[in-house]
């Protein structure tokens, strides 16, 4: 049934048209994911639906008593109440009740104390009546709903007595979702609701949505999230609304097909309009009062003809970035790292290896050190025990969520040529527009751009530089889903190494091929995508479960078998990259004797022929001997 429907609503301010003819319905239970370019008018629907601000025309249909809870996205809180006190205030007709029925027992016991009474009676219904519904309004669990919400969003049961005055932004943002989530509304808005939230939090609030009896419209650039959670998309492109209903990667796939079917309408429409101009132009200039006539009854047709609108170009494009300096094989090397803040172990024991090419995912809990560890390996922070190794010839780049390396006095086109005044005006607008700069916009001010302009512009600059190891913290954060997909098209291409701290589990899945998990024991690490993660950890937890029911020996038994295959593993590993080293010193010196073999200063010396070919002949046999064993290890 639907609970809200909007026809044809338009909104403009001044001149610029946001919303032009916007139709949709909502239904109960509906799941919808609201997406577009930045500025394509998403929060503006978001504050017309909720009554913040008015639309100019259209109408819109609610059903009765509808009530709806809106999320914005940047969020004022000011209380000097307690995390948990603050949660108390969404459950106040519950506590009056509660107080009540509390003062109603009191009643009784005094008025039942007397006898039987006609007060008594009367007291006895109301109390009945009253339990019944606080009863039905879960009174007697909202405290256990708070204390759900709140460790769902991240909240540790500690933080409950924190004021909330004394809390960091993201802290509000979380508190502010969880007290909408407590009120239960029947429609709920949220603007980038996953913004603020660990891979556990993003993880819970997924199951609670899907869970959730009422209809969910949410803004979001988490397309992982988006496919666990939503069942329509409603696309807002170039003043319109698109709906599909499917979710996320489906609507993508269908998006493409429609791109490509409309881009080849728009273009036989163009032919057909100029084939037709061009008679209607012969025919005026035949001349004569039929060919004119036959002219004018064309151009009428043509008048009527309804014209379809240019398909929106996609913009992106492959980036090839290459590092300018290859750095050798061993990228970083990290063993028995340690880190405390007075008496805080904020790290302990962190063993891990990066290699050449790779490109890692660091995954964990807000709060476990990840922003920590890589200011130590960059250097900006000491640490108390361990070894930090940075290969040969590794340049490293660093993308903070800060951005701080940004100077805001600066338009976008000079803070790029000035760091690399070797390209001309060409190269650098062509890279410019490949992340989406065009236009005049290459020449705004930093300080004007917003915060996903400037994600953008930092994460050019660190593609541009001479790191050959890339490390970055959360370079999804305020970028809108096309340029996430022009950035994760760039880290495809690119050849060095990776090293990124992310919650955007899509943008993991696409990306990465390791991924190590940050946890209180230490790192733990998984050769594959973010997927590939999820399904060892669920193995694990298998296999757990199982182990609970072997004995100790069994445990014992199986356990030092792994470690030997693993240790198997690892030796095959370094007998295939020193065999892999050898047959690329043979191949060089097979290279180097032909080269020689090939000058015509050399073909009248016999003896230096006939040596260098009996020494080509040794140096081909054991390249094939090597080939074999590099075939049957790689085999096994």
């Amino acid at each position: 049934m639907p609970v809200l429907s909007c026809s044809n609503i338009s909104k403009s301010y001044i001149v610029d048209t946001i919303l032009e003819e916007v139709s949709f319905t909502v239904e109960n239970g509906d799941k919808i994911g609201v997406i577009g370019l930045n500025g394509s008018g998403k929060t503006t629907l978001f504050n017309i639906l909720s009554g913040e601000i008015n639309k100019d025309n259209g109408n819109i249909f609610v059903q009765k008593d509808l009530k709806i809870g809106y999320l914005k996205q940047h969020i004022k809180i000011d209380s000097n109440n307690t995390i948990f006190d603050d949660c108390l205030d969404v459950f106040e007709e519950i506590i009056d009740m509660e107080k009540q029925l509390r003062y109603l027992e009191s009643e009784i016991s005094i008025e039942g104390a007397k006898g039987e009474s006609e007060k008594l009676n009367k007291l006895m219904t109301q109390y009945g009546h009253l339990s019944e519904e606080f009863l039905a309004l879960n009174g007697y669990g909202y405290k256990s709903d708070i204390k759900g919400v709140l460790v769902g969003l991240g909240f540790n049961e500690e933080d409950f007595s924190k004021e909330v005055n004394l809390l960091s932004g993201g802290q509000k943002s979380r508190l502010a979702l969880g007290k909408l989530l407590l009120q239960k509304p029947d429609l709920l808005l949220l603007d980038e609701p996953t913004n603020h939230l660990d891979i556990d939090a993003i993880d819970w609030l997924e199951k609670f949505l899907k869970d959730y009896k009422g209809a969910v419209l949410i803004i979001s650039h988490d397309r992982y999230f988006l496919d666990n959670v939503v069942n329509r998309i409603f696309n807002l492109e170039n003043k319109k609304i698109y709906i599909y209903n499917t979710n996320y990667t489906k609507f993508m796939d269908q998006r493409k097909k429609d791109l490509e079917l409309k881009k080849k309408q728009y273009e036989d429409q163009q032919r057909e309009l100029n084939r037709q101009q061009e008679i209607i132009d012969r025919f005026m200039n035949y001349g004569g009062s039929r060919y004119i006539k036959q002219a004018q009854s064309r151009q009428k047709l043509l008048d009527k003809m309804k014209l379809m609108d240019r398909p929106i170009e996609q913009k992106k494009t492959r980036i090839r970035f290459e590092p300018k300096i290859k750095s050798g094989r061993d990228v970083l090397s990290v063993k028995n790292l340690s880190k405390s803040f007075h008496d805080f172990q904020l790290l302990e024991d962190i063993n891990f290896n990066i290699y050449r090419g790779e490109r890692v995912g660091l995954i964990g809990p807000n709060g476990i050190g990840k922003t920590t560890l890589f200011k130590i390996i960059l250097g900006e922070l000491d640490y108390n025990d361990g070894s930090i190794d940075i290969g040969h010839q590794v340049v490293p780049g660093y993308f903070d969520q800060e951005m701080d390396k940004l100077d805001l006095n600066k338009t976008i086109i000079d803070e790029i040529w000035d760091d690399n005044p070797k390209l001309n005006y060409y190269d650098i607008r062509t890279i410019l527009s490949q992340f989406l700069f065009v236009g005049d916009d290459i020449f705004k001010e930093i300080e004007s751009l917003s915060g996903g302009e400037k994600g953008r512009l930092s994460l050019l600059k660190l593609m541009l530089s001479n790191a050959n190891f890339l490390l970055m913290d959360e370079p999804t954060n305020h970028l809108d889903i096309d340029s996430k997909e022009v950035l994760e098209d760039a880290i495809l291409d690119y050849e060095g190494t990776l090293f990124v701290i992310s919650h955007d589990r899509y943008f993991l899945n696409r990306v990465t091929n390791k991924i190590l998990e940050l946890t209180e024991e230490g790192i733990k690490e998984y050769l594959g995508n973010y997927n590939y993660y999820l399904e060892k950890k669920n193995e694990n937890l298998y296999v757990e479960e199982e182990e609970k029911e072997k004995t100790k020996t069994q445990i014992k038994l199986e356990r030092k078998k792994e470690k030997e295959l693993l240790n198997q593993k690892r030796d095959r590993k370094r007998k295939i990259i020193k065999l892999e080293e050898e047959i690329s010193i043979k191949e060089d010196e097979l290279e180097s004797i032909d080269n020689i073999l090939s000058k015509p200063e050399n073909y009248d010396d016999l003896d230096t022929i006939v040596d260098l070919t009996k020494k080509r002949e040794e140096i081909e046999m054991v390249l094939n001997d090597l080939y074999e064993k590099w075939i049957i290890l790689n085999e096994e």
